[in-house]
């Protein structure tokens, strides 16, 4: 494993090096940023915006890092501004993200919610991948095992899964394998790495 949960050797998709550790990983571990025509470095979640990048460590240390010492006007080749609370403007850009990732999964009948329907696609083996609230119930989210070989994500909140599911809390959800699925693993781990807590303490997470 990487840094921030990101396997280091997953071979999908070009690498890049992060500015502040100088570690070579795929582009998905990392996050993207460029410069503004105002001078201020903005975060580039999606990985679209035109313009010179930077990338760094989708973890939180490594990005408080990266602001503290200036290391984004190095990368840069220029001089920059950056706007108070920029790691936590990734964090809600990242949560986001995995919510809409989610929420399409659940239209397209590749996502479930609530822990009956759960549970039958966990005996039915038709679950890839397990998810939990971090605020939910301990002994509640015990009675669910992760998919053999599948995946557990357990650091989004309650409300977070029932933003995904048009609910307001959820507490138990699962995903089929599938393009969806990959994606949703690869946007939550970045998000684990900003998150102090991963919520995945005890479970396997393939």
């Amino acid at each position: 494993m990487g840094r921030g949960g990101v396997s280091k050797d997953h071979s999908d998709g070009p690498d890049r090096k992060c500015i502040v550790t100088g570690e070579v990983q795929p582009k998905y571990g990392l996050i993207r940023f460029v410069a503004g025509p105002d001078g201020q470095v903005y975060p580039d979640v999606m990985g679209k915006l035109p313009g010179r990048g930077v990338y760094v460590t989708a973890d939180r240390a490594i990005l408080d890092k990266a602001v503290s010492k200036k290391m984004f006007a190095r990368g840069l080749k220029m001089q920059v501004t950056i706007a108070d609370g920029l790691v936590d403007d990734i964090e809600r850009q990242l949560v986001r993200r995995v919510v809409d990732l989610l929420s399409l999964a659940r239209k397209s009948g590749a996502a479930v919610a609530g822990f009956e329907k759960v549970k039958s696609w966990l005996d039915k083996e038709e679950a890839q991948i397990l998810l939990q609230a971090s605020d939910g119930s301990g002994r509640g989210k015990s009675k669910l095992s992760t998919p053999h070989l599948g995946k557990y994500i357990g650091w989004l909140t309650a409300d977070e899964l029932g933003m995904a599911f048009g609910r307001q809390t959820v507490i138990h959800a699962a995903l089929t394998s599938g393009g969806l699925a990959k994606r949703v693993v690869e946007e939550a781990q970045r998000l684990r790495g900003l998150r102090e807590t991963d919520g995945g303490s005890g479970r396997t997470e393939g």
